[in-house]
């Protein structure tokens, strides 16, 4: 505890990155939370996809993953359907706690997408990182629950619809021509 504290008030990442992949290795979200090189990010992305695809159904879902994200790396993922829903993080974090991360991004998808498929993440993009942000920002944990992270979200949405509504030029100016 007393490690996670002093990372925490340096800002070091306990998250590293969360990839949602599709059984073919496609990313359909992949966030990393430390900067990367795009050519680095897709040698990552295909490296975990490699260990995840070789990988028996009755094995443990918990993974040191040094060779990928240097020392004290470690993977969690769980596989729903079509798609690996991945956390790669630090020691400091606790394994099954991670775990139960996955279910709650899983859940909280769920209930926005009434049960989510691999199109929703694909054709909705932006609500995605929308939820996830809410979730785990800058690789620390914001929330855990997803009825708050849904209520958060709920109300951007609703934030985000009321901007557009809004006309950025007043009826008074739109006839206006400059200065004639």
């Amino acid at each position: 505890a007393r490690r996670r504290d002093r990372e925490r008030e340096r800002g070091e990442k306990m998250i590293k990155a969360v990839m949602m992949m599709n059984t073919q290795g496609k990313p359909r979200l992949a966030k990393f939370y430390d900067f990367l090189p795009v050519e680095k990010q897709q040698e990552l992305i295909r490296g975990v996809f490699s260990v995840l695809c070789s990988r028996p159904e009755n094995v443990s879902n918990f993974l040191e993953i040094d060779s990928l994200f240097g020392p004290d790396s470690r993977l969690v993922y769980k596989h729903y359907a079509t798609l690996y829903f991945v956390l790669v993080f630090d020691g400091s974090e606790n394994e099954l706690a991670m775990l139960d991360l996955i279910q709650v991004l899983v859940e909280t998808l769920d209930k926005c997408f009434s049960n989510v498929c691999e199109l929703d993440i694909v054709f909705n993009y932006g609500k995605m990182h929308t939820v996830l942000d809410e979730i785990v920002f800058g690789g620390q944990i914001l929330e855990t629950s997803s009825a708050e992270v849904i209520r958060a979200v709920e109300e951007i949405s609703k934030l985000e619809a009321a901007s557009n509504s809004i006309s950025l030029v007043p009826n008074s100016v739109s006839g206006w021509r400059g200065g004639r």
